[in-house]
């Protein structure tokens, strides 16, 4: 029996990485940080979800951003995280959570 293989019939899912990010200063603006970010972001990647703040110490908050890239492209991760590490205002970057997503 041959095996017969129609493309497009099976899409892909995503991946939805959710990261902390630390700012560098507690006067940085979350909102400039964020376009930052966005700018920032390859191609293949997008915002999923709302950014979220959470509160570090000391008046320190950090931005939660949830990205989705797609499951199946190879050097998307490492290169939005290098270019989120690039950004003058970001001090660290944190992995929270990884998960698939359709």
């Amino acid at each position: 029996m041959s095996k017969m293989r129609i493309y497009g019939a099976i899409s892909m899912a995503s991946v939805v990485i959710s990261y902390k990010i630390f700012p560098t200063a507690i006067e940085v603006d979350f909102k400039h940080l964020q376009r930052q970010i966005e700018k920032a972001l390859p191609s293949k990647a997008a915002i999923y979800a709302d950014y979220q703040t959470e509160p570090i110490a000391f008046g320190l908050n950090a931005l939660i951003a949830h990205i989705k890239i797609p499951e199946d492209e190879t050097g998307v991760l490492d290169e939005m995280e290098q270019s989120i590490k690039e950004i003058p205002t970001v001090s660290q970057i944190q992995t929270i959570m990884v998960r698939r997503a359709r």
